[in-house]
């Protein structure tokens, strides 16, 4: 064996500190599309479009030529970076609501460019509001847990804080988890059925929770009650202040957040199954190691190694080549996902390669 110099040493740590650097810098793109719709909702007009147009039209497409990032060196837990961007994101997320109201109060937005600022603003609470939230609520720390259910309620959001980490996670691929999509499955049909059955199975969790211990499901220690109390009181401040122009925004806004979390539960496990006593691993979860994905996504996108160990911080995120892997990014699967037919195009082959690979096993 060689000898480990003081200037090895140092060649190491300098490489170390390269490489999270620049990964730390990538991250910091997620936080693009909550300060486009800030400048949005500031300014009005054509730049409310600006934070739908960057996240889902140009990233749409750059992300097919951008090209993936498979690297396996984001092992290092102490830094502290990757989780000062999520507090960054409940700081931009909070500015994102707060010019998104005062846009429409003091009528910088009006007409049609109130729902336009709608949209866009929800678009970019979808990612900056929603996936951020997905990580701290994984946290063991109450502060973490609570910034992350605040994050939630941003977006409108009462049932996904239970349903993800008592249901989705213990019964993903099987029929019991309402957020795993079918083979076949459009994505208007898995919409209908999953926020429906999402919300039923979390208050069925929280009912049998407060049951044995001699509580009502409507009492306040339901958190999926309290939760939504919370948002039909916002909703009538929201109407009393606003009116009616006011709440049929923020309910287009809370439609749009909606619709890409769920968009991103429908082909994170598309098709996938497992059997109900099967232990859940990589071969579960579609991943996808697109570079716009990873970064714009703080490494959701790794969902394979996520579900492998859920309480894994996501800079710490790896990647399995047995995985299935999506044959594209979040972003540039959108359309896809949209049109079935081209959707079934894209994915089943790959579906059909890993249920081969399944009973071969």
């Amino acid at each position: 064996m060689g000898t480990y110099t003081k200037d090895d040493f140092g060649k190491v740590h300098y490489a170390y500190f390269r490489v999270m650097s620049l990964r730390n810098i990538s991250y910091l793109a997620s936080v693009i599309p909550g300060l486009l719709a800030i400048v949005g909702n500031v300014k009005g007009g054509y730049w409310t479009l600006s934070a739908a147009a960057f996240a889902l039209v140009i990233l749409g497409l750059v992300e097919w030529f951008a090209g993936k990032d498979r690297k396996n060196n984001h092992t290092e837990n102490r830094d502290p970076f990757p989780e000062f961007i999520l507090f960054l994101h409940v700081a931009v997320q909070t500015g994102v609501l707060i010019t998104f109201f005062l846009g429409i109060y003091n009528q910088t937005l009006q007409d049609a460019w109130v729902f336009w600022a709608a949209f866009s603003t929800g678009v970019a609470a979808g990612i900056g509001g929603i996936v951020p939230a997905h990580e701290l609520i994984h946290k063991a720390n109450p502060v973490k847990q609570f910034l992350g259910k605040y994050l939630l309620m941003s977006c409108g959001n009462v049932y996904f804080f239970t349903h993800h980490l008592r249901i989705h996670h213990r019964y993903v691929a099987t029929d019991h988890d309402s957020a795993t999509a079918r083979k076949g499955e459009s994505l208007y049909a898995f919409m209908w059925r999953t926020i429906p059955g999402q919300y039923r199975e979390a208050w069925q969790s929280e009912s049998e929770m407060l049951g044995k211990k001699g509580k009502s499901a409507f009492s306040f220690g339901n958190v999926l009650w309290v939760q939504t109390l919370i948002q039909l009181v916002f909703l009538t401040v929201v109407y009393l202040v606003l009116g009616p122009v006011g709440l049929a925004a923020w309910l287009l806004y809370v439609l749009v957040a909606h619709v890409l979390l769920e968009y991103v539960n429908y082909i994170e496990h598309y098709g996938l199954y497992r059997e109900n006593d099967e232990r859940v691993s990589e071969l579960h979860s579609w991943n996808s190691d697109s570079r716009v994905s990873r970064y714009l996504l703080v490494d959701l996108s790794r969902h394979a190694d996520h579900h492998f160990y859920a309480s894994k911080p996501y800079h710490t995120l790896q990647t399995f080549d047995n995985a299935p892997e999506l044959p594209g990014g979040y972003a540039a699967l959108l359309v896809p996902a949209l049109v079935p037919p081209l959707w079934k195009a894209l994915v089943h082959p790959r579906l059909a390669a890993w249920e081969e690979n399944r009973k071969g096993a």
